[in-house]
């Protein structure tokens, strides 16, 4: 039985600054993870549906869409509505003044600076070394490895709501991208 590393980090852009480089080099774990790993807006969001989804060229042959649809921006709207539609209600009945009123979370959450949409997850099993000899036949096996994955993950964080997932077989070697929302439920504040 071959052994295989496995890797579970946060997407951002921040991690492939020049600053993020120099901190792995001088860090225990020689990683570039910034605290920040989160999908900020509407637009990084429609940014990260063309990149997982292939949309800039249209070539979906070696991605798998395991959960959720062929819009990420749709998946997670549809997820902000399960999530928080009723309580945006209540928030909503409970406001004296109109201005004060959220018409919709999603676009309300998208503007709002100081709060994150939804951030993505990557996981990938396997080193460049381990896939260089690999066939597409073989990638294409890990669906079912990237399956347990999203079940395994529901499962242990469950505060975790994914929105979409689809796995990459057109590079170096197969990963999972998960886009979902954190959500803890019976805040006192906000919602």
């Amino acid at each position: 039985m071959e052994e295989l590393s496995y890797s579970l980090h946060l997407g951002n852009d921040k991690n492939k600054s020049k600053k993020a480089r120099r901190t792995a080099k001088t860090n225990d774990t020689n990683t570039t993870s910034f605290n920040n790993n989160a999908i900020q807006n509407h637009q990084q969001l429609s940014k990260v549906d063309k990149h997982n989804l292939r949309k800039y060229d249209d070539d979906k042959e070696l991605i798998c869409i395991i959960k959720g649809t062929s819009s990420i921006v749709e998946d997670t709207k549809n997820l902000y509505l399960e999530l928080f539609e009723d309580a945006r209600i209540k928030y909503n009945e409970k406001q004296i003044r109109n201005d004060r009123k959220i018409e919709n979370y999603f676009n309300h959450i998208s503007n709002d600076n100081k709060r994150d949409l939804a951030c993505e997850i990557i996981i990938e099993l396997g080193d460049m070394d381990f896939w260089v000899d690999k066939d597409d036949k073989f990638k294409k096996k890990m669906s079912e490895v990237f399956k347990e994955q999203i079940n395994d993950l529901e499962e242990v964080v469950p505060n975790f709501k994914i929105s979409n997932a689809t796995i990459h077989f057109d590079e170096s070697s197969p990963h999972l991208h998960i886009v979902g929302v954190p959500f803890k439920d019976g805040m006192k504040n906000g919602m």
